[in-house]
């Protein structure tokens, strides 16, 4: 089997159009939006007609809606199905996450206002969230952990996870046992643009949320693009991508092997970006992904991913490099340089980044503790990975004294005059007119 990755030397003003091309990937596909539009209108008017028929069209799954929920006792007898050692995995990784998450929690915080008063925030968990868990390729028991576990630390109280089937309707039993493991409330057999729209939207079945988190393909990708303002959304998080900045010391092994552990995710979408200034650092890590590749078990997958997603750029400076990759803003950063924590302070643009020869992609994908559920097609260059906090609202609060309001009534009257809102500034000067009780 053959590998063949585009090679190209870059400086920095020099136009490459090949180059162009890789960085300005769209982060919502077209074709994928307009089917995503028509299969949501569907949802929108017929609810649980058109999540059966999109589901038997798409996932090739015969559902009545009374099977769209996975019951309780099926839940338990998938656990019964999962060995030991993976219950203590999974249990583990939970409690990374949660340690992780509370770490990072923001707090109710408050200051003192000029005159006495109080201003401050309070933060509040939403109360119904959607997860979705992508399964179709492969079933992302790791997403299952990496989302739920989060909303569960924020004190979310109802947690919908949606995640397709198998033509018989039957879900993956590992998955399943990650989210109970991870505290959803409810688990729908459901996937792809039609999971979108249920929990968007609502239907007879599976009651309407709140917020939809979770990354997905082309196609859920674009559904929950088109859904925002019905929910809210953690972000575009789309086909996984993976940049890796490579000086002389790294090892071409390592470098090969993460490049190829994101491009077998299996949607054809994905990207790998290798960025160094060695023209032979490219060459060798080209022959050990082709090497390394003969023994996986996604190979078909990787080689159509690659053929559409990878590149290797030459430059003459990492410091050239490392701009390179801040316009990418790539979901995933590796640094494998000899000093590592000096390009971590150039980063601008990254949904997570991995420093040193030690700290592989997959050890975020699966068990360091922040969400791998990461923004990507460049928004990470304005978006943010998932945390605690994006399951809980947050609230300015403000109690002025009467000597606060004194002080800013003149300050009020002037924005009011302005803005042409009498009304405004009369509801603030009233009060000393007559005052509260």
């Amino acid at each position: 089997m053959s590998l063949t990755i585009p090679t190209i030397k870059f400086s920095p003003h020099k136009a490459l159009p090949e180059l162009e091309r890789f960085l300005a990937r769209p982060p919502v596909d077209a074709a994928a939006e307009e089917t995503a539009r028509r299969v949501l209108d569907d949802i929108r008017r017929d609810g649980d007609k058109a999540v059966r028929k999109y589901t038997q069209e798409f996932n090739r799954a015969d559902l009545p809606p009374g099977r769209f929920a996975v019951s309780r006792e099926e839940q338990l007898a998938a656990s019964g199905q999962v060995d030991l050692a993976f219950k203590r995995t999974a249990s583990e990784i939970f409690a990374r996450i949660v340690r992780f998450g509370k770490a990072g929690m923001r707090k109710d915080w408050s200051m003192a206002s000029p005159k006495g008063g109080v201003l401050g925030e309070k933060f509040t968990p939403l109360e119904r969230i959607g997860a979705y868990i992508p399964g179709g390729a492969a079933p992302l028991v790791s997403t299952a952990l990496m989302s739920v576990t989060l909303a569960k630390v924020a004190g979310v109280p109802e947690i919908v996870a949606c995640t397709p089937s198998d033509p018989k309707g039957r879900v993956d039993p590992f998955l399943l046992h990650a989210l109970e493991v991870a505290g959803a409330t409810e688990i729908y057999r459901i996937g792809g643009i039609q999971a979108i729209g249920a929990m968007a939207f609502g239907t007879s079945t599976i009651r309407k949320v709140q917020k939809i988190v979770g990354p997905g393909g082309p196609y859920v990708t674009a559904a929950k693009k088109l859904v925002y303002g019905d929910v809210d959304l953690d972000m575009v998080a789309g086909p996984s991508e993976i940049a890796v900045l490579a000086d002389e010391t790294a090892a071409p092994a390592h470098v090969a092997a993460d490049l190829l552990s994101q491009l077998e995710h299996g949607t054809g979408h994905e990207k790998a970006l290798l960025v160094t200034p060695f023209m032979a650092m490219a060459a060798k890590v080209q022959a050990e992904m082709e090497r390394q590749m003969a023994s996986l078990s996604r190979r078909d997958a990787i080689e159509k991913a690659a053929a559409e997603g990878a590149l290797f750029v030459v430059v003459d400076h990492l410091d050239t490099g490392m701009d390179l990759i801040n316009r990418f803003a790539p979901e995933h950063f590796e640094i494998m340089t000899k000093e590592p924590r000096r390009w971590l302070q150039k980063v601008r643009n990254a949904g997570a980044v991995f420093v040193g020869g030690w700290t592989p992609e997959c050890a975020g994908d699966f068990v360091a503790g922040p969400s791998h559920v990461l923004p990507t097609g460049g928004t990470a260059a304005y978006f943010s990975g998932l945390t605690v906090d994006s399951f809980r609202k947050r609230t300015s609060v403000v109690a002025f004294t009467r000597a606060d309001l004194l002080e800013t009534l003149p300050l009020i009257e002037a924005m009011g005059r302005v803005e042409g809102l009498d009304s405004h500034s009369r509801s603030a000067g009233i009060r000393f007119d007559a005052p509260p009780g």
